[in-house]
């Protein structure tokens, strides 16, 4: 096998080829028949609940022989965070190539971590659109905030070439289910065939930027082999520890890991493609549009002829947003949105943004409901929808997943929320699928529950209305369920600055 690192670490480095490079590998020969039976279209397996797509992750990353490319936004050092760094470490140590590229604000691991995490000989770290000033990085975002204010959102799991995780989940513990406190029901999807390649070419676009500068040339810290050893044993009893937990017996159990262990995983094959913004966003002026990935799901809205079906955590449509949808309505389409309600975002900021919207939403006709904090304890089904699946832990829910279906035929599944964040400063990435078999399953199965998961808004008189249910009673309130009287008055303080193009 060549060296990890041609030319050594920092310098532009390539995807291994799939063909000669990772073409024999395991994950290769098990997909290779499956792939070869489909010409032309990918691979989908929709990860819904937290255990399976935790557990995908671990399996793809002990089967990694070649390679392992990973792009997060968010990288906790919690339970999940650790456990996933020990299975790259892992890999790193039977000779995989791993590439970490991570957002410079989402990550939490200190530059002492990642520097000993990239001292490793087969791990390089990069850091995307990094800080300037790191011992105070809250000076140092004042000081360039304009640059800094411009984050990589984007998220991907590639292993060999041959295999990839893409959608809406970070890495820690609140996207996979092993929160305490409230978890985010999320989706990804794991994809197979000729898709692969086209994350990987967006992964290649990102990691060879001029953003993405190598930890050991932002840190002016230093780290020795012993503190490496020191951090690798911690990392080692830490992961000792957590695979005799209770979460780790139900990844070990969940219904993805018997369906691999069995043969038995289920694929949707149809046309796939990768669309992402392009890093130039974060150096050019957020009114340049050629490079944004906007546009792109601005087609799917215009070219919509019977429904749209939109989940978006944060949703702050502006006039804009609400003109589009609007607009569809009037062509005849049914446009239905669900986000977060007051109670079960964890942003109020955003919530201030969004609530300046509904009433013109509801006006024009869209269907708008509003998930419960509460909404694991609601009717959902273990296997649940494309989201809001059954949390393992946790005293509640918080949406997080960014999906949208398109007449029950065309979906997007990714990072991309329907907010200027997403539209203008951030870089996002995701796959538009073409498989109506998959794609009808987000209204399909969503709907059977929503009434319990959700609060239906309406317009009653001059006021606002949520509409809940309670075992088979209607319940309907006259202001925000489950909020405090100071929580509704900081949100309406927030929503008097001059802020909606930060959220």
């Amino acid at each position: 096998m060549p060296p990890p690192y041609p030319g050594g670490k920092g310098h532009p480095s390539t995807a291994m080829n799939p063909t000669n490079d990772t073409g024999g590998t395991t994950l290769a020969a098990a997909v290779r028949q499956r792939v070869a039976a489909h010409p032309g279209q990918s691979g989908l397996h929709a990860l819904a609940d937290a255990r399976d797509a935790m557990a995908a992750r671990i399996v793809l990353a002990d089967a990694a022989e070649r390679s392992l490319d990973v792009q997060y936004f968010v990288w906790t050092r919690d339970m999940v965070g650790r456990a996933l760094l020990e299975r790259l470490f892992r890999a790193a140590d039977r000779g995989v190539r791993v590439r970490m590229l991570l957002d410079d604000v989402g990550t939490v691991p200190s530059d002492e971590v990642l520097l000993a995490i990239d001292s490793h000989p087969n791990i390089e770290v990069r850091m995307f659109n990094p800080l300037p000033l790191r011992s105070v990085r809250r000076l140092g975002m004042a000081v360039s905030f304009a640059r800094v204010n411009k984050r990589m959102h984007n998220k991907s799991f590639t292993v060999d070439g041959q295999v990839a995780i893409v959608g809406g989940r970070n890495i820690g513990d609140t996207y996979f289910g092993a929160s305490s406190g409230a978890n985010s029901a999320d989706l990804d999807l794991a994809v197979i065939g000729p898709v692969v390649a086209e994350v990987t070419a967006e992964f290649e676009l990102y990691w060879n930027h001029r953003t993405a500068v190598p930890i050991a040339k932002v840190s002016q810290k230093t780290t020795t082999p012993a503190e490496f050893a020191a951090r690798r044993e911690a990392l080692l009893a830490h992961h000792a520890a957590a695979t005799q937990s209770a979460y780790a017996e139900m990844v070990r159990d969940s219904e993805f890991a018997g369906q691999l262990r069995d043969g038995a995983l289920t694929w949707y094959w149809s046309q796939a493609t990768i669309v992402c913004d392009h890093p130039d966003k974060v150096i050019t002026s957020s009114s340049e549009r050629e490079t944004h990935l906007a546009p792109k799901l601005r087609e799917l809205v215009e070219n919509a002829a019977r429904e749209m079906f939109l989940v978006s955590p944060y949703f702050v449509p502006g006039k804009d947003g609400v003109a589009l949808l609007a607009g569809a309505r009037r062509r005849g389409l049914r446009v239905v949105v669900i986000t977060n309600s007051l109670s079960s975002t964890n942003v109020l900021s955003v919530h201030s943004g969004y609530q300046r919207y509904r009433r013109a939403l509801l006006k024009a006709g869209v269907e708008l409901y509003e998930i419960k904090a509460n909404a694991r304890r609601g009717r959902q089904r273990t296997g649940g929808g494309w989201f809001g699946s059954k949390c393992s832990r946790g005293t509640g829910a918080s949406l997080h997943a960014k999906v949208f279906a398109f007449d029950r035929r065309i979906g997007f599944v990714g990072s991309y929320n329907l907010d200027p964040r997403s539209s203008r400063l951030n870089t996002e990435m995701g796959v538009i699928v073409d498989c109506p078999e998959l794609v009808q399953r987000l209204p399909e199965q969503t709907e059977l529950d929503l009434d319990h998961t959700a609060y239906r808004v309406e317009i009653d008189g001059c006021r606002l209305v949520w509409v809940a249910h309670e075992g088979d009673t209607e319940v309907r309130h006259t202001t925000e369920p489950g909020t405090t009287a100071w929580t509704r008055l900081k949100v309406r303080m927030i929503s008097w600055l001059p802020i909606e193009w930060l959220l």
